[in-house]
């Protein structure tokens, strides 16, 4: 099976998968994955078997591991939507892709330089009680 990545073309391997080796393969809960497809944050439609059972392939789970990266830093449900969209519409809008994901980005790398200047203020006051308690054993 062929599929259209949102970077070209992508050869998918048709796994079958029902929603709880989904859930099980990604972390997620089978609530979190049935809201991220009726939410409209899935750039492909989930398979359905001839029973109506959702069926996740490897390129369904290269997405939603996509989204929980998105997630894990920080992107906002709608910025993630509108990242979807463009990407269900195809080809030609790779300046808008690039231009949230940019934005993103910068957000992302200003999170982590205040965290960083954080984690060097845990580090002098660890680095003030280890001598202190050092220097109280000797």
């Amino acid at each position: 099976m062929h599929s259209k990545g949102d970077d070209g073309p992508v050869t998918a391997i048709a796994t079958g998968m029902t929603i709880a080796e989904a859930a099980e393969r990604t972390g997620l809960t089978t609530h979190t994955l049935r809201y991220y497809e009726r939410d409209g944050l899935m750039v492909h439609g989930v398979s359905r078997s001839s029973a109506g059972h959702r069926v996740y392939t490897e390129l369904d789970l290269g997405w939603i591991k996509m989204l929980t990266c998105l997630r894990a830093t920080g992107m906002p449900i709608r910025e993630i939507k509108a990242y979807a969209q463009l990407c269900r519409a195809g080809e030609h809008n790779e300046v808008e892709r690039l231009a949230l994901l940019q934005a993103h980005r910068a957000r992302v790398l200003a999170q982590l330089a205040e965290v960083t200047d954080h984690l060097g203020a845990i580090d002098n006051k660890i680095g003030l009680y280890r001598a202190r308690v050092e220097g109280a054993g000797t």
